[in-house]
């Protein structure tokens, strides 16, 4: 009997080709024990195994044979199966990534929104932004979701600071950058499905407002203060779509 189809990993151990997958759940136990059986007499130390969804009758099987939930998509389910004692099992993505823009135009507005569902009927104002999309820049993602959120066109200044906490949802943490930007335009348009208000507030009446955290006020005086770190590309990491850079502003640091 053949093992199923599989590669070595760089970590001693092997990942099964999904695409090989039989659909059968009787040939699957068969070739699943054989398989694990094999692996382990020649020393791997894990076996990960994608189901994808249409394939979800063989997952009993695979947890009857010792594997573990990883992780999962909408579309599939990955699984670990410990072949070593202590084989250790990395853990998959901890974080949620989010950035908000600081936009302040040429009167010393600052555009703020309010969010149609939060927990407190009371309004409160902060900076637009939201959830970066996989594989998406946090440049792409804080200008995409100002142009969403409210209309406004803006140019990437700097990363000014970030907020990192514990406990956000579904047991992950979160990073939340906090982005200086420059507006191209004035007109608000606000996108009603998730915002209540949108409109460009006097700084100083941000800073004194009882309706806007002191959070926000704080990470408002960052981006009005610091010069951040800027976008700076590193030759020697081939595709830019894959890799996002931030440096230092300042001379001294080589720019």
């Amino acid at each position: 009997m053949e093992t199923l189809a599989h590669e070595r990993d760089q970590f001693g151990g092997v990942i099964v080709d999904a695409s090989s997958l039989p659909s059968s759940a009787d040939e699957f136990t068969a070739r699943l024990e054989h398989s694990l059986s094999a692996w382990r007499g020649d020393g791997v130390r894990l076996a990960w195994l994608r189901v994808p969804i249409s394939l979800s009758a063989l997952v009993p099987v695979a947890t009857a044979n010792g594997f573990i939930f990883h992780h999962a998509n909408e579309d599939e389910l990955m699984l670990v199966c410990r072949l070593v004692e202590d084989a250790f099992i990395p853990n998959h993505a901890t974080h949620y990534i989010g950035v908000g823009g600081v936009v302040i135009n040429d009167r010393q507005e600052i555009l703020v929104v309010c969010e149609r569902y939060r927990r407190d009927k009371k309004p409160y104002y902060k900076l637009p932004g939201g959830a970066l999309q996989p594989g998406e820049h946090l440049v792409d993602a804080v200008l995409r979701e100002v142009l969403e959120e409210t209309g406004v066109q803006a140019r990437f200044d700097a990363l000014v600071c970030f907020r990192h906490w514990h406990g956000y949802r579904y047991g992950k943490s979160d990073i939340y950058f906090v982005a200086r930007l420059s507006p191209l335009s004035q007109d608000v348009i606000m996108q009603a499905e998730e915002i209540e208000e949108c409109f460009w507030m006097p700084v100083e009446e941000y800073f004194e407002s009882d309706l806007v955290s002191t959070f926000n006020k704080r990470i408002v005086r960052a981006a009005l203060k610091s010069p951040g770190v800027v976008p700076e590309w590193i030759d020697g990491y081939g595709d830019p779509a894959r890799y996002e850079f931030f440096m230092p502003a300042s001379e001294e640091f080589g720019r």
